[in-house]
């Protein structure tokens, strides 16, 4: 199955977290998993959140964009262009009122629904509407005595 990434799972990626070597594990046995241009600019803007937070300083935000920025150059990543068709489908499954999906989560699942690939997310919101939804997502979380992976909803 391909893979697609939210940006929870990307910044885990590139910035040390307590999901970094499971995530890291998973992308180093997955080939080109999918990303969109939205994920880049989210994932530069989580970069830029932990700069004002003063959790990493400018140089290393610098040296993450630049890292992240080069596999997306080297086409480390499949990027999935976000469509109109996407915009509406996000739109029409907000509009169920059945998940506390966010405009940006929906687009992501639009993207990947539409593509066939699984959502990779550490975001437990985005999973659960994925469940609802019936879009392939896998949960990444940390269990305080294991890592583990769940990948049913």
């Amino acid at each position: 199955m391909k893979l697609y990434l939210d940006t929870s799972v990307l910044v885990a990626y590139y910035y040390p977290e307590a999901l970094s070597p499971q995530i890291q594990s998973l992308l180093n046995t997955t080939v080109k998993p999918g990303l969109s241009f939205l994920t880049e600019v989210e994932f530069c803007s989580a970069v830029a959140k932990k700069i004002r937070s003063k959790e990493i300083g400018s140089p290393d935000g610098n040296r993450i964009l630049a890292k992240f920025f080069s596999h997306m150059d080297t086409e480390l990543y499949t990027i999935i262009p976000v469509a109109n068709h996407h915009w509406r489908l996000a739109r029409s499954w907000i509009s169920l009122f059945s998940t506390p999906l966010r405009t940006l989560d929906a687009i992501h699942l639009a993207i990947a629904s539409d593509a066939d690939l699984e959502m990779v997310t550490a975001d437990k919101l985005l999973y659960q509407a994925a469940g609802v939804l019936d879009v392939k997502a896998q949960l990444m979380t940390v269990d305080s005595r294991q890592w583990t992976v769940a990948t049913d909803y």
